[in-house]
């Protein structure tokens, strides 16, 4: 089971009361008192409402408007999940719980900047760390107390760095205009946290992510276990690192739209660490029988051979596959896409083709699931996450917007805990489109799929993919303080109302989204 962290934070109370359909708070934002619900006119999006009718779709577009500077803090309402609910005041911002000090372990610097890049046969536009994309690969070791210091060069809208999958301090997440402010060109930022889970992650920016993890920013995050930990078969397994992305139309792996050829002798075998950068699934197997033997930085005890079979990673989820080296060359990648071919160079491999999806709800270890939900012990709050779709108006625009549990932004829940708290979330998707859900700074174990209960190993994930009609129940431990981001990692999905947040009793956040002054707007999604 994956072993789960207590993080101390100031015993504060927030206060939060209903006002209508609107979280409200009386908070101190950026040296500026804000109390309230949200104001329902901002001018250019107030006359645009004003030459709409009839008058109540006029007054439901008055009602979709954002302040164009506003705390996440006063977005949507308070859900407790059946759990007490707090009063008074504001407590500790989230720029306060950050990494401990001490010499770090290992040092980085990652430099932001424009750039272009051959992508196949083509240049492109690309937006690059360290002078391309993807970014290094950060190579660390679990317990490690790593220390990075992001540089912008030019990226004009700012960008931040957030740690996809590793349980950071809140404060180190790097959510635009929720745990700072992005970093404008010719300033920097560091992130200091220890990485406590060995795993695959990956990094990428949280500021205007649709658009800048689509053009370039992020890398690939490798956290090795203590060499004492692992089996002697996977401790030895040559490593190699598969991230999936999409330039424009070209899918490519480490950026490569063509096979990559990695010379191995035979008799071994290769950890292949997949991570999904795109915002749509990836579908990855192998020409020979594989194990997968992690999922989402956890690894899943009692793995065992599957043939023909693909993985279906979801938008920002991660896979390793254990794959053996044989005497002739093995092609590992994306169904129908680019792929390593492992092995001897004498012979090319055939074509990747499989038949059957890889279900983890039934994979691994017999009964194993079951135990480690049973030990988390009693749920203390109980929350419905319903995704759908319907017509309205977001920020004063018409138009079909994805909704949680009915609400269009800002009328969306704001899912509230304590620190200890045992939380389940039930999430639905009632729309056409697949919803790839990810929970910042938490790993929530997967409890059952459309009734059916898990009956494998433990499945931790931060990254799930949800198809359309599908209900997932999912428990966790609230033991990371902090405001955290819950949202479709299909980035366009989130900027389309898809995102609301994890919030924890006595965190506060001093960061605003939007416009902050003539340089800065924080923009997360």
């Amino acid at each position: 089971m994956r072993s789960r962290r207590l993080v101390a934070a100031a015993a504060v109370a927030v206060g939060i009361v209903m006002a209508g359909s609107t979280l409200a708070m009386a908070v101190s934002v950026a040296g500026h008192e804000v109390s309230g619900s949200l104001p329902t006119t901002v001018a250019p999006a107030a006359r645009a409402c004003a030459s709409v009718l009839p008058e109540a779709r006029r007054e439901q577009c008055e009602r979709s408007l954002l302040p164009p500077t506003f705390s996440m803090m006063r977005l949507g309402y308070g859900e407790f999940g059946g759990g007490p609910g707090g009063h008074a005041h504001a407590g500790i911002g989230v720029d306060l719980l950050r990494g401990p000090a001490g010499a770090p372990t290992a040092q980085f610097t990652l430099r932001a900047a424009m750039g272009v890049q051959r992508i196949g046969q083509f240049e492109q536009s690309v937006m690059t760390f360290n002078g391309t994309t993807p970014g290094p690969v950060l190579t660390v070791t679990q317990g490690d107390l790593i220390e990075v210091r992001l540089e912008n060069a030019d990226v004009v809208e700012g960008v931040t760095i957030h740690w996809h999958g590793v349980d950071v301090p809140a404060g180190d997440d790097g959510v635009a205009g929720v745990t700072q402010d992005a970093v404008l060109p010719g300033d920097s930022f560091v992130y200091r946290f220890v990485v406590p889970d060995a795993g695959t992650y990956w990094y990428h920016s949280h500021q205007d992510s649709a658009r800048e993890v689509r053009k370039g920013l992020f890398g690939a995050l490798v956290v090795l276990p203590r060499q004492s930990e692992p089996e002697p078969t996977i401790r030895d397994a040559a490593d190699m690192v598969a991230v999936v992305h999409t330039y424009g139309t070209t899918t490519t792996l480490n950026g490569r739209p063509e096979a990559t050829i990695v010379p191995a002798p035979a008799g071994g075998v290769a950890r292949v660490r997949f991570i999904n950068a795109n915002n749509g699934p990836a579908l990855v197997s192998t020409t020979v029988p594989f194990k997968v033997i992690s999922i989402d930085g956890t690894d899943l005890s009692g793995a065992t051979d599957v043939n023909d079979t693909y993985v279906d990673i979801p938008a920002g989820g991660r896979a390793d596959l254990l794959v053996p080296i044989t005497d002739a060359p093995v092609r590992v990648g994306v169904l129908f896409g680019p792929s390593l071919v492992i092995g001897p160079t004498d012979t090319t491999p055939p074509d990747l083709s499989a038949r059957t999806r890889f279900d983890p709800l039934v994979y691994g270890t017999p009964g194993t699931g079951a135990a480690a939900a049973a030990a988390l012990g009693t749920i203390n709050r109980d929350f419905p996450y319903r995704v759908g779709s319907r017509k309205g108006y977001l920020d004063g625009r018409p138009g079909t917007w994805f909704t949680i549990n009915a609400g269009i932004v800002p009328n969306v829940p704001m899912f509230m805990v304590r620190q200890g708290d045992v939380v389940r979330f039930r999430i639905t998707n009632a729309t056409g489109a697949v919803h790839p859900m990810h929970l910042h700074g938490h790993h929530a174990l997967v409890v059952s799929r459309d009734g059916t209960a898990s009956r494998g190993a433990p499945w931790w994930v931060d990254s799930l993919e949800v198809d359309p009609g599908q209900t997932y129940v999912l428990l966790l431990r609230a033991d990371n303080p902090g405001m955290w981001m819950f949202h479709c990692h299909n980035l366009p999905h989130a900027r389309a109302g898809l995102m609301t947040h994890l919030g924890y009793e006595g965190v506060s956040t001093p960061f605003l989204v939007g416009r902050v002054n003539d340089r800065l707007t924080n923009h997360p999604e």
